[in-house]
Parts: structure tokens; sequence; C-alpha cells
């Protein structure tokens, strides 16, 4: 049965990180092409009611970031962004069961609401007592577990999670729908199943399994890092890739 944690605070988005947000969706997003001139400083401080410093601080982070640049005289006009090549893509878990024909569905095992821990805070690159959401659910196919599904949500990213039950549509699919991306890693291992993996995906303790760690990144702020892990002998990974392009 899944069991849930609230906390009595829910974080909020400051005016800055509503500003951020919002434009860095219209160009992730492609509704700002390249060459499309951003707003002026005058004109988005009036549109947020905020002064033009909290406005010029949001755009310096934009143009660090490669999604604009600051042109003097000219104002800010959306740059091209450089095309990401991975060996694998953000898939979601309910399509890749589908393409095998199987049935799916998910059970949420546990969701809680704290503070990261130390090894939580180095590899999210988050600052103490900040809040993410602990999510492990466990996906099927055919009636069989699938795939063990660990997440960690920072929630000064996306304090929506907070209020976010994932009861009608899992962490990894909801969290493509509301939030975008700017970059993402990933690592692939051969390992022995844990306790964990072991007892809720029907294995021996060490019995090969494949993991996938995966972290996203919204400009340079951490967005959630999960850890899905596979029995060894039912899951293959399949990529197709063409050579980079000269610079």
């Amino acid at each position: 049965m899944a069991t849930e944690e609230s906390q009595d605070i829910v974080p909020t988005l400051s005016l800055h990180q509503r500003i951020l947000g919002d434009i860095e969706q219209n160009i992730l997003t492609g509704r700002w092409p390249p060459g499309h001139k951003v707003p002026s400083e005058q004109q988005l401080a009036e549109d947020y009611a905020c002064s033009r410093m909290t406005v010029n601080k949001v755009l310096t982070q934009l143009a660090q970031a490669g999604l604009v640049q600051r042109r003097r005289r000219v104002g800010s006009v959306v740059l091209p962004q450089r095309a990401q090549s991975a060996i694998l893509e953000i898939y979601d878990i309910r399509e890749e069961v589908k393409a095998l024909r199987r049935g799916y569905r998910y059970e949420i095992l546990s969701r809680s609401l704290r503070e990261a821990d130390k090894a939580e805070r180095r590899l999210m690159d988050i600052d103490a007592r900040q809040k993410i959401a602990d999510i492990t659910c466990l996906h099927f196919a055919g009636g069989k577990p699938f795939c063990l599904e660990q997440r960690l949500i920072n929630l000064s990213t996306v304090p929506e999670a907070a209020e976010e039950e994932f009861k009608t549509l899992s962490p990894g699919p909801w969290l493509l729908d509301h939030v975008p991306w700017s970059a993402a890693e990933h690592t692939i291992a051969a390992r022995g199943a844990d306790d964990l993996a072991a007892r809720h995906l029907g294995l021996v303790p060490g019995a090969p399994v494949m993991v996938v760690e995966r972290q996203t990144w919204r400009l340079e702020k951490s967005v959630t890092r999960v850890r899905l892990t596979y029995p060894g002998e039912s899951h293959i990974l399949t990529a197709r890739f063409t050579p980079a392009q000269a610079q």
C-alpha cells in the first residue's frame, strides 16, 4: 500500500524564479524562436510589477546559460540552441511497455517530502535544508514487475510537485509535461540487485539487474535525479544515432 507524508510548508516560486521560468519556457518550447527579441527590461518590469534590477538579474542568468544574447541598444534576443545528441532519450516507461504489447500499470510504494541529506545535496548540488520529494514506484508489464523507480525531485525548481500525488500519472511523464529541462546526464551499469530491488522485482539479492541513473537540470538548477532498476534478463537498450556534425 502506498504511503505518504506531508509538510506544513510548501515551496513557492519567488518573483525572480517566475520570470525566469516564463521566459525559459517560451524559449525551450520554441514559442520564441532563435532571433526573437525578448521584451525590454522596462516592459518586463511593468508586466511583472517589479524592479528593473530583478529583470536584469534574470536576463543575465539567461545569457550566462546561453539562451539569450544581450546587445547594447538592441536588447536581448533568443539564441539558437545547440543540438543535443544522446545515446538514450528521456522516455516514458509506460510507452516502453506498450511497445512490447504488454499491459501496463504502476504503483506508488512510498512518497514523502523531506530535507535532502548530505549525499543527496552533493549529487543534486542543492543547499542545506532544501526540501525534496522522495518517491518510489513500481512499474509492471503484463502483471509482472518491470522496473523499480526511485526518484528525488528538487522542490525549489518544481514546487508544484509538493502537491502532486501521482495517482494517475507516474513522476517521469508528469515532469516531462510540466517542467522544461535544458540538460540531462545518464549513467548505465550492470549490477547485482540490492535488497529493495530484489524484494520488489521478485529477484534474489545479487541477481543481475540493469541500473539507469539519470539527472536533469533546468538551466543550472537540478530538476530530478532518478534510479531505474530493471531485471537484467528482461531489458534491452537500443539506440540509433548519427555522426556529429563538424563544427
